[in-house]
């Protein structure tokens, strides 16, 4: 996948690039996506040789430009160039008349609004990033290459302020744990991003496994600041995963008819089954956890009433399995990038299944992730939001098994023919504890 569509930018969006590690490769990345005219623009320095990435490059006082056509290709504007070999950066009323010429021509737009002296990691001074209220979305930029490194000024621009944020002193060793910080502290990478605007972290410079890995658990320590965050070495064009913050939907409103007492109240490890369905999901990170509940409703609140989950009663339950989808989906944020829908009668899907299927959707973005065991599609499955009005068009008895011929499907290999069983019956209650115990005596006589 390229950028654009990792990180889900519009047909005309208005992006902010701040940061450190490769900002105005991002900027130009994005900007060679489009087939269409671009705008780039920049409020800090740029090198002149940097300028010739740009098909056309104007000062942005230039009035017979602004008053005529847009060239076609990208076309930068920064403000005149000075006696060091750079060019200086766009005044906030020379950034207002570059946006109303995008405004004018429907002309996406990328602005580079901060320098870092060409380092991989930096703290904002005072007066940084002077990021415009038109702005959508805002990228900060990290280079992983600072991963490691002494935390010092030919590593680090403004190491002083960068020690303060991520709670290292002067010389120590940068860590995944103390770029999470700085990039989560409102005066760090948050700092005046504009209240409505989408948030992305970009973990650049990610060249090897081992750099992969660490941006993995940055990334995770990210959301839900952010609302999505990238993993790439840009200067290799890869995008590696995307992560972003994936809900977890139970589905737990039927009435039990055939099992004769509510399903998700049989017991499970000395728990009920919802409650270790919803624990499941918080321990694998989806965020919000939202139970649709039923014919059950008052059982099932009682028995989560300690957790960090959303319960939500669907009304109309008994118009079949498509309800409680919609119900689901409703009751989610518009900041969502997935959803795993999870049953109440399956309490024994593991958390590293879970992860698996998010960590399988950050690598592909496919619209739908589902495990595969023994040639069978098995429980739960991953939804893209690309998938969600689909979903909600669902009516009757179905479930989201009606939309997979619609969609793509990436499959997670998994090896435990258990995790195909679920609940209907009391003889299916006895199977599934019965496989319990013999994987209890498994794991007691391995060790």
């Amino acid at each position: 996948m390229n950028l654009t569509t990792a990180l889900r930018l519009g047909s005309t969006p208005r992006v902010a690039i701040v940061g450190g590690g490769g900002k105005t490769t991002a900027m130009f990345t994005l900007a060679r996506e489009r087939s269409a005219p671009v705008i780039v623009a920049a409020t800090a320095h740029m090198a002149i040789e940097q300028t010739a990435l740009a098909d056309q490059h104007f000062f942005v006082d230039d009035a017979t430009l602004l008053d005529g056509q847009l060239p076609t290709g990208v076309t930068l504007f920064t403000g005149p160039s000075n006696h060091t070999g750079k060019t200086t950066g766009l005044s906030a009323n020379g950034m207002q008349r570059v946006f109303d010429l995008a405004n004018q021509h429907h002309a996406p737009l990328f602005l580079e609004a901060d320098g870092s002296k060409c380092l991989p990691l930096k703290a904002p001074a005072e007066h940084e990033p002077p990021i415009p209220d038109f702005v959508d979305t805002v990228i900060y930029v990290v280079g992983l290459s600072g991963l490691g490194q002494p935390l010092d000024a030919e590593h680090v621009h403004r190491p002083e302020r960068y020690a303060s944020l991520s709670g290292l002193s002067i010389g120590d060793t940068i860590t995944p744990d103390a770029i999470a910080r700085v990039l989560r502290d409102p005066i760090g990478g948050l700092k005046n991003m504009p209240p409505t605007a989408r948030r992305i972290a970009l973990l650049n410079q990610a060249d090897t496994p081992e750099l992969q890995t660490q941006a993995q658990v940055i990334a995770r320590q990210l959301l839900p600041a952010y609302q999505a965050i990238g993993i790439t070495a840009l200067k290799y064009q890869q995008v590696f995963a995307v992560h972003e913050p994936t809900a977890g939907i139970i589905l737990a409103a039927g009435a039990s008819t055939r099992m004769g007492q509510p399903k998700p109240l049989l017991r499970w490890r000395d728990e009920p089954f919802i409650r270790q369905v919803a624990r499941t999901a918080l321990a694998a990170g989806l965020s919000p956890v939202v139970i649709v509940a039923g014919a059950h409703t008052a059982e099932i609140q009682a028995a989560v009433a300690d957790l960090p989950v959303r319960l939500v009663y669907n009304a109309d339950w008994e118009a079949g399995q498509s309800t409680s989808v919609r119900c689901g989906l409703q009751a989610l944020p518009g900041t969502i990038g997935s959803a795993v829908f999870l049953l109440a009668d399956q309490p024994q899907i593991p958390i590293e299944l879970v992860i698996a299927l998010h960590d399988q959707h950050a690598r592909s973005l496919s619209p739908i992730v589902a495990p595969l065991i023994d040639d069978r599609r098995g429980n739960p499955v991953l939804f893209d939001r690309v998938t969600f009005a689909d979903l909600q068009a669902l009516t009757g008895d179905v479930g989201g098994r009606a939309v997979f011929a619609r969609h793509p499907i990436a499959y997670v290999p998994w090896h435990d023919a258990n995790l195909l069983l679920d609940v209907d019956t009391p003889e299916d209650y006895q199977r599934l504890l019965e496989a319990l115990r013999a994987s209890d005596d498994e794991q007691k006589n391995r060790f």
